[in-house]
């Protein structure tokens, strides 16, 4: 039996619950709500790599804006959701100089305006409008709950947008066959500091990830294209294809993941909780899990859980531990582990040091035995290295 409170090399021990996504590294590519989906990552066990693909630049004179603007004053829309306040009054301005100024007031004035939040509700009444209704929340689930119950089948819905894509929203609405207009008062730039992008597509293809999060397509877009740049754009869809989790907050954001013929996941509901939540169950049941030594050992990302206890492990021992539980209960040779070490080099004492530090992280060093002048190996239990042997 290998229950969560088996018995250590160190004595009993009771299991801690450190969160389904313990041991876990996901990458967060938003820019904006990078730091709600993070905490929640964060809460659930996950380390986070935040580098936004993405920065958010606001339109002095843009033809896009323009013709939004002409279409909504033609043609009405039922609703109009404002979202920033600095977007707003952005594009008011930006339709006082176009000449458009009374003429959009006007058009605001005769629909159902909706406010996100306080700051936006004060941009609107300092334009001479008053909002039909704003949650106390500030969030925009809230105003999308609104909508959804009010039914929005065949009605048009114009949505200020603040540069990325509302997570969920637009997708939802469209879900529940509104016609949706964009009104767009940024534009997507790449990041002036590109760091961050280049570190998590290094470790995306190192596979010092388990997943990365998208919440909208053009940060898709943007580290692709940024990978492409670094000649690493094949590196990174391999590891996205076999290693590292592609998780999309919904279909539209998933396109170009999948222009590129990759099997993307997605919750069932467009937004960042449902977002975590799928996280939670596709991370740890693609984690391998092993009987051995008399002890439950689950491999993770950056750490191993020990009948249940977390055991972070450096990155060279996790190369060797995934080398082994690749044949549980072989001998797995010097020079195969070796390989498996990166940047180590030919001296294979690199694998003793490394082996060393690896039995001291996990706390049970017989779980994997020394094999005189042959190598390691994990010390599956008996009747499973039977199986194992059948194979």
């Amino acid at each position: 039996m290998y229950d969560e409170q088996q018995r250590t090399d160190a004595g009993p021990r009771a299991a801690v619950d450190h969160g389904p996504l313990a041991g876990f590294t996901v990458g967060v590519t938003a820019a904006r709500r990078a730091e709600e989906l993070g905490a929640l990552l964060q809460r659930r066990g996950a380390a986070v790599l935040h580098a936004p693909a993405l920065r958010i630049v606001p339109l002095a004179d843009d033809g896009e804006l323009l013709a939004a603007t002409k279409n909504l004053i033609d043609q009405a829309p039922d609703v109009v959701v404002a979202t920033t306040a600095i977007g707003f009054r952005g594009w008011i301005e930006a339709a006082d100089g176009w000449g458009l100024g009374e003429d959009l007031l006007a058009r605001l004035g005769s629909i159902e305006l909706l406010a996100r939040g306080p700051k936006v509700k004060g941009a609107i009444r300092a334009a001479g409008l008053t909002e039909d209704w704003s949650p106390s929340s500030e969030s925009m689930a809230e105003v999308l709950d609104r909508l959804l119950e009010e039914g929005v089948d065949g009605r048009r819905i114009a949505v200020q947008l603040h540069g990325e894509p509302l997570p969920g929203f637009v997708e939802s609405l469209r879900a529940g066959g509104a016609e949706v207009v964009g009104v767009p008062v940024y534009r997507w730039m790449p990041p002036e500091d590109l760091a961050p992008l280049d570190r998590l597509i290094d470790a995306a293809v190192s596979r010092g990830l388990d997943a990365i999060t998208f919440t909208s397509a053009p940060a898709a877009v943007s580290l692709f294209s940024r990978a492409e740049h670094r000649g690493l754009l094949p590196e990174l869809l391999t590891a996205l294809h076999h290693d590292v989790v592609p998780a999309c907050v919904g279909p539209v954001t998933a396109l170009p993941l999948q222009a590129h013929g990759l099997d993307t996941v997605q919750p069932e509901r467009f937004r960042l909780g449902p977002l975590v939540q799928l996280l939670c169950q596709e991370l740890p049941s693609r984690a391998r899990a092993l009987p051995v030594a008399g002890h439950r050992v689950e491999i993770r990302g950056h750490a191993v859980l020990v009948d249940g206890c977390l055991k972070p492990v450096p990155p060279a021992g996790m190369s060797l531990l995934r080398a082994l539980s690749r044949r549980p209960g072989w001998v797995v040779p010097r020079a195969e582990l070796l390989r498996a070490l990166p940047g180590a080099g030919r001296d294979e004492h690199a694998v003793e040091t490394a082996m060393a530090r690896l039995r001291t992280a996990l706390g049970a060093p017989k779980l994997i035995q020394t094999v005189v002048k042959r190598g390691y190996r994990l010390a599956l239990d008996p009747a499973i290295d039977a199986k194992y042997a059948d194979a």
